[in-house]
């Protein structure tokens, strides 16, 4: 674990600079806007240890699978977000010699990242090989006022000397991915062009033909005035360049801008783009870089108007959920429905920036409370849209009759996985879908989105179930053989509790669907019965009788559920006698060791409790807990933020707080020690639902708001604000007292511990000590 972010309310700070943690910071400090982002590469030239990173949402490449072995059914290709043409790139050069931080002696060094308004802020001093002295400070942002535009304000002072520098502005497209499977770069070049209005290089990506143009507009300030650059000869393929000499003298600055935009054949057609990347970057050179700050402040401060959380009296928890709300609102916002949220999402290219089961079962919810409600509906769009590719998947794998496998991966609705026991095995991403549509219309009353979309997507999953399973003559129930579990950790097992237990719910869900389309809108279920050839009566029927009969495995001795057949064979020894040296363990033992344990990489059982936790009551919830969490290493970003809830919910304020902190500061703290691959945006989903669902205890139930808060002794309160069908809430937990503010012009009715309480419009204080009894 790294501990070298300060701790700020506000601001990420990284005082001094050290090499070996510039990568873990490329990714910490990483800006985007939804549209496109960056890993915080410096503008200028650094030949030390870095991954370069610029990216836009969409554009991907088909990369060939790499595997030792072949077998049928696997993805011919891993789907992957490109890292596209650096805009930044600036190379200065001090009477010939090279700024470049690897080679210098840095003495003064500090990065920021203002998260209220939206901006990265560097600034250093460092000391050439000649003793030449220069400050440097960097500002440079992603506008999600307008998410086509970037900009960077870079200037230079020499301190103790007067000399020439050479500078070239650059914009580079001659990159590679790192993950790259073969070493191929995924770029062609199909124009370029330099004018007065900025310059122009536009790319293509082999097989898929995407084209994105990247424009920048170059300009240099010296006393006041504007300094004209030269075009330099083109040296190279995908690559543009623009260069001056400019006299230095001492303690007096000069001031590079830098205005770029990336627009692609996605929203443009290929023959539009030149025309239509000057428009954006004459717009906004004429506003200015100060003026579009002042609109990106002004947009993030709406952002933290809609969704802000506030702790009082915890510094590090306040600064790690302002994080993770800031790079789930630079990851995704909405406006375009063919997009999604990949696991990393602008910040590296890890997990190949593809969709996986992370977004339904994690960030739906934080959409759902934090943006207006078509952004949610619009992650769900996605899956619809993509059906006949999730039956295209399954009929790969030798399904039939319209059962639909969503991809455990995908960019454009083809598994693209290579992995054999997540490819053909993990499954339960299909349960995932299936509840996000029930989580989504649960949350906004919006049932019209089941036979709008919903209904068709349920009919394809619960036939997938029911060919799934097979009748076993010895346990006189239905079975479900070799998966993989959210457990990653176990490979080719019987029985995942958790994943039958999904089966079993969406093959009730999609029946119970079926019937509130057909009730409400007879026209159109028959449409739906009609376009997927639903046999409603044999289907339902063997529905039922799976849903009712499928095998859960459960020890009565113990009082829990069996993750799967077989757990308790093996060697039960507990995480906290575990040595620190053999943690953590998918870096230091090997797979077979691994798959023989009994240690559980994330949130297994314990995932399906949260889901359904109607379904058991606390003692249930209790032993299966403290059996389970005791033998998880949480080794998936994916897992501390479950355990935080599910603690929260039987009071267990020490460890509720304790994976609180492990979700939050993952990345700042760099736990896993994989942040320098990029960040976790996913499970930053997750830390929002430790604070809303764990502490604030929040759910929606029969159509009614509910809050059950539990208060961390570290902190003196804790407020969030939510969207709920319509209407804004504010919602404020104190020690013995929730302060609920809000607009809404009706009365509204909130259950808290149980009990029904009038909220209206303005300031409702309700004291809840008594209720506790």
């Amino acid at each position: 674990m790294k501990n070298y972010i300060q701790a700020q309310e506000w601001d990420i700070v990284e005082n001094g600079f050290d090499s070996h943690l510039n990568k873990i910071s490329e990714s910490i400090f990483s800006l985007g806007n939804g549209r496109m982002g960056q890993r915080a590469n410096f503008e200028e030239t650094y030949t030390g240890d870095t991954l370069q990173g610029n990216y836009v949402a969409g554009v991907y490449y088909p990369d060939k699978t790499r595997v030792g072995w072949w077998k049928n059914g696997y993805p011919e290709y891993f789907a992957k977000v490109l890292n596209a043409a650096d805009w930044m790139g600036l190379e200065l050069k001090l009477d010939g010699e090279l700024l470049d931080l690897n080679q210098c002696k840095v003495t003064a060094f500090q990065r920021v990242l203002n998260m209220q308004e939206g901006y990265l802020e560097r600034t250093f001093t460092a000391e050439l090989v000649s003793g030449k002295q220069v400050q440097v400070k960097a500002k440079r942002f992603f506008s999600i006022a307008n998410d086509e535009i970037a900009a960077l304000h870079y200037q230079l002072t020499p301190l103790n000397f007067s000399g020439k520098l050479d500078l070239i502005s650059f914009i580079d497209g001659d990159v590679k991915n790192q993950d790259s499977n073969y070493e191929e770069k995924f770029w062609d070049e199909v124009s370029s062009a330099q004018e007065a209005s900025g310059s122009y290089l536009t790319l293509r990506t082999k097989k898929t033909a995407f084209e994105v143009i990247t424009g920048v507009k170059t300009v240099v300030i010296k006393n006041d005035k504007t300094v004209q650059l030269s075009i330099d000869t083109k040296s190279r393929d995908k690559y543009l360049s623009e260069s001056v000499s400019l006299d230095l003298t001492l303690n007096e600055g000069i001031s590079i801008y830098k205005i770029a935009t990336n627009l692609s054949s996605q929203n443009y057609a290929p023959a539009d783009l030149p025309d239509r990347a000057k428009e954006v970057i004459k717009a906004a050179v004429e506003k200015g870089f100060e003026e579009l700050l002042k609109e990106q402040a002004a947009a993030w401060a709406t952002k933290w108007q809609e969704g802000d959380i506030i702790i009082e009296g915890d510094v590090a928890a306040q600064q790690a959920i302002r994080f993770n709300i800031f790079q789930l609102n630079q990851t995704y916002t909405g406006k375009d429905a063919r997009l999604n949220i990949g696991p990393k999402g602008f910040t590296g290219e890890k997990y190949g920036g593809s969709t996986y089961w992370d977004t339904e079962a994690y960030c739906i919810p934080f959409y759902l409370s934090t943006a207006p409600q078509e952004v949610s509906r619009n992650l769900l769009v996605y899956r619809y849209k993509h059906l006949e590719r999730a039956i295209e998947n399954a009929g790969k794998l030798g399904f039939n009759k319209g059962a639909a496998l969503y991809p455990m991966v995908t960019m454009n609705g083809e598994e693209c996985h290579n992995e054999w026991e997540i490819t053909f095995e993990e499954i339960h991403r299909n349960g995932a879908i299936a509840f996000a549509i029930f989580n989504y219309i649960r949350y906004t009353g919006d049932s019209s989105y089941l036979k709008e979309f919903g209904l068709e997507v349920l009919i394809g999953i619960a036939r997938f179930w029911k060919q799934r399973v097979n009748w076993s003559a010895d346990k006189k129930q239905y079975v479900m053989l070799g998966v993989t579990g959210p457990n990653e950790y176990e490979n080719n097992i019987n029985n995942n509790w958790y994943t039958n237990t999904l089966a079993a719910w969406c093959l009730k869900y999609t029946m119970e669907a079926a019937g509130i389309v057909k009730e409400n809108d007879p026209e159109q279920y028959q449409r739906i019965v009609a376009k997927t050839a639903l046999e409603e009566g044999a289907e339902f029927a063997d529905w039922k009788e799976i849903s009712e009969h499928i095998y859960l495995p459960y020890d009565e001795e113990l009082g829990v559920f069996l993750q799967q057949d077989g757990y308790l064979d093996k060697e039960q020894i507990l995480v906290k006698d575990l040595p620190a040296s053999a943690r953590p363990l998918n870096q230091k033992w090997s797979w077979d060791r691994i798959l023989r344990s009994c240690f559980i990489k994330q949130a297994d059982v314990l995932q399906g409790m949260y889901f359904f936790e109607d379904d058991y009551d606390l003692e249930s919830l209790r032993r299966n807990f403290d059996f389970y969490e005791s033998r998880t290493v949480h080794e998936s970003s994916l897992s501390p933020c479950v355990h935080s809830i599910l603690a929260a919910k039987l009071n267990d304020g020490d460890r509720a707080y304790e994976f609180y902190l492990r979700t939050a500061r993952l990345d700042l703290d760099d736990y896993n020690n994989d942040t320098e691959d990029g960040l976790h945006i996913t499970s930053m989903a997750g830390t929002w639902m430790s604070i809303v669902e764990g502490f604030g205890g929040m759910r929606v139930k029969n159509d009614t708001l509910s809050f059950n808060p539990f208060l961390p002794e570290q902190w003196k309160s804790f407020a969030f604000t939510i969207g709920f069908r319509g209407i804004q809430l504010n919602i404020k937990i104190k020690k013995d007292e929730i302060i609920i503010n809000t607009t809404s012009k009706e009365l509204l009715h909130i259950n808290i511990f149980n009990k029904l309480h009038p909220v209206q419009a303005g300031e409702t204080v309700i004291n809840y000590k008594g209720l506790l009894v």
